[in-house]
């Protein structure tokens, strides 16, 4: 259970610095006029957020990785629905670049 830990925070880590780098150039094109959107994803893609930014999505997954972390147990259906908003994530971020 632990190195599934370590391995979601490590992705998170990723997540977050590129986060940070694409929330930048969102600013800078909402500063030119462009991204006119009401967020990111969907309200149907499971996240408990919605932004239009990405640094709150990656505070989300946050949460859920560490919820996995405290519990006794690994909730498996958690796990699997954590995985799901990181690849989200991944996904956006790298289709963004």
């Amino acid at each position: 259970m632990q190195s599934v830990i370590e391995h979601l925070n490590e992705n998170l880590k990723v997540l977050y610095r590129q986060a940070l780098d694409a929330d930048q150039k969102l600013d800078e094109l909402q500063r030119q006029g462009h991204g006119k959107f009401a967020a990111l994803f969907q309200k149907d893609a499971g996240f408990n957020v919605e932004s239009k930014r990405f640094k709150p999505y990656v505070l989300d997954v946050a949460a859920d990785v560490s919820a996995l972390s405290e519990a006794d147990n690994m909730d498996q259906e958690k796990l699997k629905h954590t995985v799901a908003k990181m690849q989200q994530l991944h996904s956006l971020l790298a289709s963004f670049k």
